[in-house]
């Protein structure tokens, strides 16, 4: 059975690691920009940028879905 579904474990446990990167990232954004007392435009430039870096990768997702599914 694992063999069967070796593909999509695979997926799953990638997407899963780039989300934890992400987070890991964002607590460490998170930490320079307080430790840096950072003025609050510069902080909501950098969580925008943030905040577009994942909605780009859960958009290749989805599109990448789509794309496979056929539709």
């Amino acid at each position: 059975m694992l063999s069967e579904h070796y593909e999509l474990i695979e997926t799953l446990g990638t997407n899963f690691a780039i989300a934890i990167l992400f987070v890991l990232i964002g607590l460490a954004i998170q930490d320079v920009l307080i430790k840096g007392d950072v003025p609050k435009f510069g902080r909501w430039f950098v969580w925008l940028v943030l905040f577009l870096g994942c909605a780009g990768f859960i958009a290749k997702g989805i599109i990448q879905a789509f794309w496979e599914a056929g539709l």
